[in-house]
């Protein structure tokens, strides 16, 4: 049971880094609000959400510092590819997620985007910060669960 790296087939962007500096509490998709040029050079994967993060603003989500690439036959009507973009999600669920960022610690970090039935949509993770010491004790986790793996295939 290995687990690939290789990029889903709607798969666009993956932030791996997240999920090794924060604790994820919670996910949710959410839809995208995106100008024509954007959503076709999302389609191209010219795309980086390893800095983003998600803001509450007027009881709206937005994703900001996410770096969409201009699309290249794209002529005037080019978008701004650091444009912060609304989130489209449930009023609820934005209720529950501005009610956890609230707390201290907490922070909704962008974790992949995918094209689903033509619409790009993004996987949100409401997070945890972790310590340094956290980050060891993963990495340390990870090494000895894999030499376990590989201890076990060697011995059949």
């Amino acid at each position: 049971m290995k687990k690939h790296h290789a990029k889903a087939a709607n798969e666009v962007a993956n932030n791996r880094k997240a999920r090794h500096d924060y604790n994820i509490l919670d996910t949710y998709e959410a839809g995208i609000s995106l100008t024509g040029t954007e959503i076709k050079s999302v389609r191209a994967s010219k795309m980086n959400i390893k800095d983003g993060f998600v803001q509450a603003r007027n009881g709206e989500l937005w994703l900001e510092n996410v770096n969409i690439g201009i699309y290249n036959q794209g002529n005037q009507f080019n978008h701004d590819p650091l444009r912060n973009r609304k989130l489209l999600l449930h009023k609820q669920e934005i209720r529950k997620i501005t009610a956890s960022v609230q707390e201290k610690g907490i922070t909704v970090v962008p974790l992949k985007v995918y094209l689903k039935h033509g619409f790009a949509k993004v996987l949100i993770g409401v997070a945890e910060g972790k310590k340094q010491y956290d980050k060891r004790e993963t990495i340390k986790k990870r090494d000895q669960e894999r030499e376990i793996r590989r201890v076990m295939k060697n011995a059949y």
